[in-house]
């Protein structure tokens, strides 16, 4: 174990990121883990704090293994070969993707409580999660950011595979990961406390973001 919990894991990364404090950027933490990591980044680099909302694809047998994401403004990346070696028909993709499709639109509604979502034109993006086991929620997350304008997007995260954070590095212009761990089981490992976070916590910090005086928020109009 590594970090203390979400908030240590979050202050301990924050640093690692202070270099991009005057370069005006926006912190989007993936519901629902990596929101209380992304609020303590946020908070450190004095920058306004929203969610990208994205939702693995899990094999319907077997949900918990992902054979792709989805996200807002229907992004989607699944990996075929995936599909192919677990004998999914492409109809069973489609209806994991319409189911997966709805609820990202009722989180997002949910999290933000109707308020738009951050303008991430020509900003730098800092992508938070509080870790990568796979990367392809994280990597939906990033497309999004560039369907939305981003000038430069960051994936940060306190833990990840090493194979995976160099796949990362040819989605994103930079990634900025503290901890990769030689035998890589689970995010979890390297949290002391790894409670489930809530959908209310994640709406609850959203909203006490949104209040700092501090933070300079550009909202658009949702498109999902």
């Amino acid at each position: 174990m590594v970090f203390l919990d979400r908030d240590d894991a979050g202050r301990r990364l924050a640093r690692a990121l202070l270099h991009l404090r005057g370069k005006n950027p926006v912190v989007v933490g993936l519901p629902r883990g990596g929101v209380p990591v992304a609020a303590q980044v946020a908070r450190v680099l004095e920058a306004p704090l929203d969610v990208i909302v994205v939702r693995k694809l899990g094999i319907p047998y077997q949900p918990e293994v992902a054979m792709g994401a989805i996200g807002e403004r229907d992004v989607r990346l699944v990996d075929w070969d995936i599909v192919s070696l677990a004998g999914v028909s492409a109809s069973e993709v489609r209806e994991v993707i319409e189911r997966e499709r709805g609820e990202v639109r009722r989180r997002a509604r949910w999290f933000r409580d109707g308020r738009a979502p951050l303008d991430l034109e020509d900003r730098t993006v800092i992508v938070v999660d509080d870790g990568i086991a796979t990367g392809s929620t994280i990597a939906a997350a990033v497309r999004v950011a560039r369907s939305l304008g981003a000038e430069s997007i960051v994936v940060a995260a306190p833990v990840a595979p090493a194979d995976v954070v160099e796949r990362l590095r040819r989605l994103a212009d930079d990634v900025v990961v503290l901890e990769t761990p030689e035998v890589f089981a689970a995010v979890g490992q390297a949290y002391a406390v790894f409670d489930q976070v809530s959908d209310d916590e994640v709406a609850r910090t959203l909203l006490e973001s949104r209040e700092r005086p501090f933070t300079s928020n550009h909202p658009v109009s949702s498109t999902i």
